[in-house]
């Protein structure tokens, strides 16, 4: 069963999105050992909203205008956390001058590993409706259930590790312009993946 959700899990890892892209410019900017911060931060999270799932909380978040105060959280703070990574290439800062955002340390990458990944709440919703469905399709008891969730951990672990240690093998050999360049790619492609689903459900308001 664990090697099953391993499968899985790679299969879901296939899909680069905006934290999987932070990894990869975390590593790059200051070394693996920040880049695994965050990766320890992402997958606390999701065994939280694995865990969550598990007990019906997606039910919760599914009702209309909770949905939709998550959605909308979650897009700002990706747009927010892209364009600080942006801003910071011209040693500018869209966050809040506190520590946590001011300051570069193991403690704080993994603190705001924990905001940026814990944005997106309807994961729930996702981890939910795929074990609903995996449960009835192959019968499993709850005990298997763990197992194959146990595996879909252990790939986010595993991927993102090794996306940490390429980020931070290109971080030791490539100029700095072109270290500045992916910085500010990265932070366009998170704030994009910020935008859409804004635009989406703004466009459907009207």
């Amino acid at each position: 069963m664990i090697l099953k959700g391993l499968r899985f899990g790679m299969l879901l890892q296939l899909a680069v999105g905006p934290i999987c892209l932070m990894v990869f410019h975390t590593s790059t900017t200051y070394g693996v050992i920040y880049g695994l911060h965050l990766v320890l931060a992402i997958a606390l999270v999701d065994t939280l909203y694995i865990a969550l799932s598990c007990v019906g909380v997606a039910a919760i978040i599914k009702k209309g205008k909770i949905n939709e105060v998550i959605k909308v959280i979650g897009c700002l703070v990706l747009v927010l956390f892209g364009a600080n990574t942006i801003a910071g290439v011209f040693n500018l800062s869209f966050m809040p001058h506190i520590p946590l955002f001011s300051n570069v340390s193991g403690k704080n990458l993994f603190v705001q590993g924990l905001l940026l990944t814990a944005s997106n709440p309807l994961t729930i919703v996702f981890w939910s409706g795929m074990f609903s469905t995996q449960m009835v399709e192959n019968q499993w008891n709850k005990k298997q259930l763990f197992f194959f969730a146990s595996g879909c951990i252990m790939a986010t672990v595993i991927f993102l590790t090794a996306v940490a240690f390429v980020g931070s093998a290109l971080g030791g050999f490539l100029p700095q312009i072109i270290m500045q360049v992916m910085n500010v790619g990265v932070g366009i492609v998170v704030v994009f993946f910020g935008i859409k689903p804004l635009l989406i459900y703004l466009r459907h308001l009207t």
